[in-house]
């Protein structure tokens, strides 16, 4: 696969994260507030079985992290903040509102942006060896040494 394909395969997996975690963590406006909460926020309402699909929903940014290749390191903070979310919801009442504020899809997101971003970055090219310098300063060296050997 080329660089290329592989990169417009990566932006194209964000994308469809992005789309994705806006879905499930922030896509409804609270009325009079800056809050937004998501459908894993109103799903997790539903006890037991809305915090098991809010863990579905986050197993699938997981999924996408896989096929975007994805360090075993980075999904493991990616599956930290899935628990961290999951046992969060789980607790009655305060869990709802842990849900609606932890955003567990987006903080992953933003992980495999990151990383992804650090991957496609091109590293600079190094400068090449100034080998013109390097023989200029020794000619001038060597005649500034020939002259001073000849006037002592």
């Amino acid at each position: 696969m080329t660089q290329a394909t592989t990169e417009a395969r990566q932006r194209a997996i964000l994308a469809r994260l992005e789309r994705f975690s806006r879905f499930t963590d922030s896509n409804i406006g609270i009325p009079f507030t800056r809050l937004r909460i998501g459908t894993e926020a109103i799903v997790g309402l539903v006890p037991v079985v809305g915090d098991l699909a809010g863990l579905a929903m986050s197993g699938y940014v997981l999924l996408e992290a896989q096929r975007a290749g994805a360090d075993k390191a980075l999904k493991r903070k990616m599956l930290r903040n899935v628990a961290i979310d999951f046992v969060g919801g789980l607790v009655p009442v305060v869990g709802d509102a842990f849900d609606a504020i932890y955003k567990a899809n987006t903080r992953n997101t933003s992980l495999l942006k990151a990383y992804l971003d650090k991957q496609l970055r091109p590293e600079p090219q190094s400068a090449p060896f100034p080998w013109p310098t390097l023989i200029g300063l020794s000619a001038l060296f060597a005649v500034i040494v020939g002259g001073l050997a000849l006037l002592l």
